[in-house]
Order: structure tokens, then sequence, then C-alpha cells
């Protein structure tokens, strides 16, 4: 069997391109097992999994939760909400004790770009990074990936458009790399105050209009505007940002062809996004949530391979 030439899921740019294709044919099988009656499988029954979550998620924790309990892993939870990091422990005293109870791998999703590369060099668990910071969001990328391939086939030669606050988004730029790796071409679209200056070094086109960014993609993936994260105003209103950023279906409707709509969640109906358009038979949004599942299943059933 192939393996993967990493033992930690860090980030999608120094990812080689063969291991995204086995990632991807590996959670194809896993997709099965979902389906099944039975939906689990022995593959991880003698490892330890800890999810260490210094941020708020949702979808990520319950996602990879689900994908360590399909594959028969041992689970434990970790949340900084409710931890000694409230007392003044740092990140590497706080993994070295959980994994003094012999963890042997740690999902962990952190505030600080880097961190999970900080800490694959001082621990000997495999990491796989959940989101670190505005930094990258490696398993969203592979999923997104994922879901494309399977409504649109090879995504070599495809147009894909990445609409709204790029700046502030971890899943922007692993998604860059891997559609970039998977032979797509990238756009990015938004308001020139959320696209960093840097990014038309990466080979991505670079647009502020919604209708010909539409007009020019295959595929729409469109991002929240992450208001937590942004300490200054970067436009007048959320209403105005709706106005001249925000999809609905009647702007589905005007093209002449029948693009594919998705959405990494949660959704911000009625700015990025419209109810009509996410709801629309043209959303992927609910299979992106499932192929996550089977996605997480992969790169955690590969990465315990490298033990």
């Amino acid at each position: 069997m192939q393996s993967l030439s990493t033992r930690h899921l860090l980030g999608i740019k120094n990812l080689q391109s063969s291991d995204i294709q086995l990632i991807l044919e590996t959670a194809k099988e896993f997709k099965e097992v979902i389906n099944r009656p039975i939906k689990k499988v022995p593959s991880l029954r003698d490892i330890t999994i800890a999810n260490v979550f210094f941020e708020n998620s949702t979808r990520t924790r319950l996602s990879f939760e689900l994908a360590e309990k399909r594959l028969s892993a041992d689970v434990v939870n970790f949340s900084s909400a409710s931890s000694s990091v409230k007392k003044g422990e740092t990140l590497l005293d706080t993994v070295n004790n959980i994994l003094s109870m012999k963890v042997d791998m740690v999902v962990m999703r952190h505030s600080s770009p880097g961190a999970p590369d900080f800490l694959s060099k001082h621990i000997d668990a495999n990491i796989v990074n959940a989101g670190d910071g505005t930094h990258e969001h490696p398993t969203q990328a592979l999923l997104d990936a994922y879901s494309m391939q399977e409504k649109v086939g090879d995504l070599t030669g495809k147009k894909v458009a990445i609409i709204g606050d790029i700046l502030h988004s971890r899943v922007a730029l692993s998604n860059i790399y891997c559609l970039q790796k998977l032979g797509a071409e990238v756009m990015v679209c938004g308001p020139s105050t959320l696209i960093p200056k840097h990014l038309s070094s990466l080979g991505v086109k670079v647009g502020h209009n919604v209708k010909e960014a539409l007009a020019w993609c295959d595929i729409a993936n469109v991002l929240r505007i992450q208001l937590e994260r942004q300490q200054i105003k970067y436009f007048p209103s959320l209403r105005e940002y709706s106005l001249y950023f925000g999809i609905n279906k009647a702007m589905l409707d005007e093209l002449d062809k029948e693009i594919v709509l998705m959405h990494p969640g949660p959704i911000n109906r009625g700015v990025e996004l419209s109810s009509d358009a996410a709801d629309s038979s043209q959303s992927i949004i609910l299979n992106q949530v499932e192929n996550g599942v089977a996605v997480r299943m992969a790169v955690l059933y590969l990465l315990a391979q490298k033990n």
C-alpha cells in the first residue's frame, strides 16, 4: 500500500500531489464505510487520539470526533475554556501532560499560525492541524477538493472562484494550494480590503466583481465574513457587503451555465449567501459536511500507519 510522505498534516503547502491523491482515494473507501448500516471499522482500535481545541469549533470538532469513533480509536477531548491554560499553562506543557497519558495522535486547533508546526518539532505524536489562526486548514481544503471531484470529476483545468473574506480565512490559503496541486485554476474575489496583497504572487487571479467571478468559474466556494477576527472595519456595513458581494439565486439563474456552489460553514445567511442560493440544487454544502468525516477518517488512518 502507498503511504504518505509525512507523519504530520500541518498544511497543504508542503504536501506532495501524490499525498493529496492518496488521501482522496482513501476517503472514497471510507465514504462507502460510513454509508453502511454498521459504520465502524477496527482500523485504529489500538490508537488514542486527543482533540486539543484552543478555539471554538462545532463542525470541525464533531467531524474529527465522529471520524475517530468510526475508526474505533479511543478519543480524549480537550477544551482550553475549561483547562489549566486559563491558569497560565503553556501550550507545550498542556500537550505534554496529555501525551503522558499515552496519546498517539493530536488533532489541534489554535489561534496562533504555526502552533501545530511548533508542536510537531517538540513531541513524538502525529499532529493534525485542524486550523491555525489565519494560516491553514488542511482537512477543510481536502474535503472541499473531494466534494468538487465527486461533483465535476477531475479538477484539471477547472475554474474555482473563492469569494469573500480572504484576508482572515485559513480555508482560502489551503484551498489555493490544494486546487493548484490538483491542476485547477483559482480566482479570489472580494473587497480589496479583504484580499492580502501577496496573493497574486501565488499565481491566482484577483477580482473584485462577484458577477464577473461567477461568470468565469465552474465552482464558487463562498467564505464567511469573519467579524470575530476583524479588529477594525474593513467595509462600511454588512448590508453594504451583501449588496456588492452577496450571492443570491437570481444571480445564479442569470448565468449561461450551471455552476457548483460551496461554503465551508457556518453560513451568515443574507450576508454572503441568500437562503435560496444556499439551499438550491446547485449547492453541495451539506455534501461537504458528510464528506468531511470520510476525508478525516482517511487522514487519521494514513497518519497512523506512519507511527
